[in-house]
């Protein structure tokens, strides 16, 4: 057995899981079922992978969830270029899929569309949901770590929501998440049943004895690069602070379900929420506060970096365009900011209310995720909207796993499996061949080399294909 590496205190595993709006634009054709059209899409994975549920060769998971749509989970990750690298090649991946699903839809006697989006409600009310993942080290007081994130989590929607029009029996107006809407606890264990902002189900994909894993579901599926380097990245800043026991100002919320909404739904960033001490504040007071005492530790527990800086810049210009109304700080950039800016513009085109159809349909548009028909690739390539990662870090992350986690392995591994023609499971865990005696256990997410996996590679070219 291989001797544990020594992990660095500031190196995190980091991962993203996105559920993708699925439908088929299909005017007069017979009805199809969710089932259907994932089925039709999925063809070509079951085909290969013998399952619907696969890890690719860059070692990222790709299934169809409950409720029948497509789902991609980042590989491992411990950098955030890697990260987001993979979050997008996650798009270009289940797209791919697209053009065989409509041809077999058309052999079934089905001409339409089929649409992908990343985003997180649609108009039928349902929510599409991007969990964020962060590895932690274990501790006893777990519940009382991850309760102590849910007020700066409550408030960063105001810097790294979505964005939305929100349309209610009064009128529509608009809003910062749509995922706010769908939050019914700040903790739990379940999934289905109820929808906390943090999901507290001990399953770390790791060490047990070592590591938990904070799952964060409050989050919006954003289509903006910077917009997941700040959502994960400041994330990640203030799990540093609370890991070195640095006492953050106690801005624990008395009714976290009332202020996600209170705090989703007003654009001008002055409605207060209450403060378990009886104090009312406003997001942008929360968001200031836990920027200033992260800012104050950059040197110390924070190593000071590009990236770093970078993060708290666009963390203080995305407070400052809601505390002084200023969106144009950062529409580029910042999700709601992006929308915001394009649904006005066009609002004042057409001279129509924020309820108008049209305009909901150009909000679907922005989160299409086909270079052809959706938005965001074409503000991309209109210069509209900033990048963090280069196309060709997006398109070799559609088939190379990072290589700086364990990823690397799980990666190599599915490669020469697939190549070979040999049977095989796999899981974020395990590694093993159909038939063999032996399975792969990788319990250290950091680790990227192992003899034990070289050797179980090495085996695939003595073995018969089949076997």
């Amino acid at each position: 057995m291989p001797a544990p590496l020594e992990v660095p205190a500031a190196r995190r595993i980091f991962g993203l899981e996105t559920e993708f709006g699925l439908h088929l634009d299909a005017p007069g054709a017979r009805t199809v079922t969710p089932e259907e059209v994932a089925g039709h899409l999925f063809h070509s994975v079951v085909r290969w992978g013998r399952s619907s549920n696969v890890f690719l060769t860059n070692a990222s998971r790709l299934y169809i969830d409950v409720g029948a749509h497509p789902e991609y989970a980042t590989a491992e990750c411990d950098t955030l270029t890697d990260l987001i690298a993979s979050d997008k090649a996650g798009e270009r991946i289940v797209q791919a899929l697209v053009p065989e699903g409509e041809s077999r839809l058309a052999e079934a006697g089905v001409a339409g569309e089929i649409h992908l989006y990343k985003n997180t409600t649609d108009s039928a009310g349902n929510s599409y949901g991007c969990h964020e993942n962060y590895l932690v080290r274990r501790r006893a007081d777990f519940r009382a770590f991850a309760s102590a994130l849910l007020p700066y989590l409550v408030t960063r929607q105001i810097v790294t929501g979505a964005g939305t029009i929100t349309r209610t029996p009064e009128g529509a107006h608009y809003s910062f998440s749509p995922r706010a809407d769908h939050m019914w606890e700040g903790l739990s264990s379940a999934t289905t049943r109820s929808r906390p902002m943090i999901n507290t189900r001990d399953e770390p994909h790791a060490n047990a004895e070592l590591y938990r894993r904070m799952h964060v579901i409050v989050g919006d599926s954003t289509m903006a690069e910077p917009t997941t380097l700040l959502k994960v990245g400041a994330t990640d800043l203030m799990l540093r602070l609370m890991e070195a026991h640095v006492r953050l100002p106690d801005l624990t919320l008395a009714n976290e379900m009332q202020a996600i909404r209170t705090v989703a739904h007003d654009l001008s960033g002055t409605a207060t929420v209450e403060l378990a001490d009886g104090r009312h504040v406003t997001a942008v007071d929360i968001q200031s506060a836990y920027l200033e005492v992260v800012r104050s530790h950059v040197g110390g527990i924070i190593e000071p970096t590009a990236e770093v800086e970078s993060i708290l810049d666009l963390w203080e210009r995305g407070i400052r365009a809601v505390a002084e109304d200023a969106s144009h700080l950062v529409d580029t950039e910042l999700d709601w900011a992006i929308k915001r800016r394009l649904i006005s513009r066009y609002q004042e085109r057409l001279g129509c209310s924020l309820g108008d159809p049209r305009l909901a349909r150009l909000e679907l548009a922005f989160h299409d995720v086909s270079p052809e028909r959706g938005l965001y690739h074409r503000l991309v390539g209109q210069g509209l909207i900033a990048t963090v990662v280069d196309d060709a870090a997006i398109e070799s992350a559609r088939t190379v796993a990072p290589q700086t986690t364990r990823a690397r392995l799980r990666g190599a591994f599915v490669e020469a499996a697939s190549t070979s023609g040999q049977d095989y499971t796999v899981d974020w865990v395990h590694l093993k061949l159909t038939g063999a005696s032996r399975t792969v256990l990788l319990k250290d997410p950091f680790r990227h080399v192992d003899e034990r996996v070289d050797a179980l590679i090495e085996s695939l070219q003595t073995r018969p294909q089949g076997a």
